[in-house]
């Protein structure tokens, strides 16, 4: 999913989008567990001390997780993902490997099968998903 929380936060928070948005800890002590693209702008991301968002864009919105509301949306993708296969790696919430090999649907494209979860995805929970297709999970996680 692209920048998973921060867009389910835009999402549920109109007002929020289009605005600089980490999601995690705000406490001296806090991590930013993602960030709206609007915030990567500034040099914002993953992993960094809350702390430095704040230097780096003043008019930033610190959102705290609320990650019961993001196991239910991963919930509903993971849903449509099993329309298609019946093989599923979950990797964390917003991330997973679909072995499309032999797919429900009979569909003999990995690209076709991608772009018809990405759009019921986007129907569905209003997010956007990215997709890539490879031989393998570690040729995958090279590009």
């Amino acid at each position: 999913m692209v920048a998973f929380y921060a867009s389910v936060e835009q999402r549920d928070h109109p007002l929020r989008c289009g605005r600089p948005l980490p999601v995690g800890g705000s406490a001296a002590r806090g991590v930013v567990a993602t960030t709206s693209n609007e915030a990567r702008k500034f040099g914002i991301h993953s992993v960094m001390a809350s702390i430095t968002p704040k230097r780096k864009c003043p008019d930033l919105i610190f959102v705290p997780p609320r990650f019961d509301v993001y196991k239910s949306v991963s919930r509903q993708f993971h849903k449509i993902f099993a329309e298609y296969m019946p093989l599923i790696e979950p990797l964390s919430l917003d991330e997973t490997y679909l072995d499309v090999t032999e797919n429900l649907k009979g569909m003999n494209s990995a690209a076709d099968i991608a772009l018809e979860i990405r759009a019921k995805i986007n129907a569905m929970t209003g997010l956007n998903a990215s997709a890539g297709n490879s031989y393998n999970k570690l040729l995958k996680r090279l590009e």
